[in-house]
């Protein structure tokens, strides 16, 4: 297991069908670190990177950030997903893809503005 810094390893971002994609944006990898020391509580990585085979399988996006390395799909541990998507919109008001999602987050690190 490579650790990335203090509180994420690569693993947590490989491609969920085991082929090996895990590279890791390190601005992607900023944010991730930056909600982690704010809520002092642990970021769980749900979904990082994807390879195209994976991504067509889960019927993601085919233009999606995951098959660059540059999305994670997260939830901070007890802490809702609304307080977690409510930081990201109020640090990162004007730039970055922001997905609210009932039980997640998912946040990109595009250099445009999206929301959904």
């Amino acid at each position: 297991m490579t650790q990335l810094n203090l509180y994420f390893s690569r693993d947590e971002f490989a491609c969920k069908d085991g082929c090996g994609f895990d590279v890791v944006d390190a601005e992607l990898l900023q944010v991730l670190t930056d909600l982690r020391e704010h809520f002092q509580s642990p970021v769980i990585v749900k979904s990082g990177c994807r390879c195209e085979q994976h991504n067509a399988r889960i019927k993601g996006s085919p233009n999606s950030q995951h098959l660059l390395g540059k999305a994670a799909d997260i939830a901070v541990t007890n802490t809702p997903a609304s307080e977690v998507q409510d930081y990201l919109l109020r640090v990162y008001p004007n730039t970055y893809g922001i997905g609210k999602y009932s039980i997640w987050t998912h946040i990109d690190v595009r250099p445009e503005k999206a929301r959904w």
